[in-house]
């Protein structure tokens, strides 16, 4: 039995050693050419099987890898309530300053007569592409203006008077409406610097004497006022050659304002004193061939005159004016 075993296992060993396998770890040959830097550069030192065995992986010490960045968390948004007003406080003026806390209105400025903070009146009206609406708002004088103003309306106010002021250095202004107010008095200044004044309405108030207007008026309305003759310059509107609409109804004047300039289309004089009409006031009695062709629209009634006795006044006129005879 003993002899059998042995006889297999020699068998075995014989088969192992034809086929070319080892029990044993083969022997490593240390090759001093492989690592001589001198012959680094020839081919035929290389030993590609010792290159394995002279790198050892347990020389890392330290696993490396990348860290993710660290999250990065968004503060709360806060949401005001619907009724939250945010309270503003001002700096306040610096020492031995003018500037007073409070709104004044009178002194030249930036923008004119300037408030005391330096403030335009867009902060109590409304303005608009060069129009500032101040209707309605209880002001008892005209505010400080920007100076690119071009179309003013404070109607339905209580403003009792215009300054020489309240339009300085305005040079584009061109429409002013203080209708509904409570003037009583314009000052001879008051529209002498409104070089490009087209509309002036001072409807509705207790104006009894005009200052001189700018020559480039075109629409006038003074009705419903305590306006009398004696207070008005002599020949007040001939030099307005582009004047069209004059309304003076509902005054105290005594005499129709001649002479009248050329271009004039309405004249409205109801509800005066007037009680004669010389033969000048709308013709040329030195040229009988004169005609008035724009002048369409005169109303005379409710004056004491009787437009029967003066017919020659009219015959160059397009239509007769309107009136009552007595």
């Amino acid at each position: 039995m003993a002899v059998h075993r042995r006889t297999s296992k020699m068998a075995l060993y014989l088969v192992w050693t034809l086929m070319g396998f080892s029990l044993s770890a083969p022997p490593v040959t240390f090759v001093p050419a492989a690592y001589d830097l001198d012959n680094y550069d020839d081919p035929n030192t290389w030993d590609i099987n010792t290159y394995g065995l002279t790198y050892d992986y347990d020389d890392l010490d330290e696993e490396v890898g990348t860290l993710a960045p660290p999250a990065v968390t968004q503060p709360p948004v806060i949401v005001p309530p619907e009724d939250y007003v945010e309270e503003v406080t001002l700096p306040p003026p610096p020492k031995n300053s003018p500037v007073p806390s409070t709104l004044d209105f009178h002194g030249p400025g930036l923008f004119g007569p300037d408030t005391g903070l330096g403030m335009p009146s867009c902060l109590l009206c409304v303005c608009i592409s060069g129009s500032v609406y101040c209707d309605d708002s209880d002001l008892t004088q005209i505010p400080p203006l920007p100076k690119e103003t071009t179309h003013f309306y404070a109607r339905f106010n209580k403003i009792s008077e215009v300054r020489a002021t309240d339009f300085i250095n305005l040079n584009q202004l061109k429409r002013i409406d203080l209708s509904g107010n409570q003037i009583s008095k314009v000052n001879e200044d008051a529209f002498r610097s409104a070089l490009q004044l087209q509309d002036l309405i001072l409807a509705d108030n207790n104006i009894q004497a005009l200052p001189e207007l700018p020559a480039t008026l075109k629409h006038i309305d003074i009705r419903n006022n305590q306006l009398r003759s004696s207070a008005m310059h002599t020949e007040a509107f001939m030099r307005m050659k582009d004047l069209q609409f004059l309304y003076l109804s509902n005054n105290k004047l005594d005499y129709i304002p001649a002479p009248l300039p050329e271009n004039l289309r309405v004249l409205h004089l109801q509800n005066n004193n007037i009680q004669s009409i010389g033969q000048d006031t709308f013709c040329n009695t030195h040229d009988i061939n004169y005609i008035r062709k724009a002048l369409e629209d005169i109303r005379l009634d409710g004056n004491p005159v009787d437009i029967n006795l003066y017919a020659q006044a009219y015959v160059c006129l397009p239509r007769l004016p309107i009136g009552t005879p007595v």
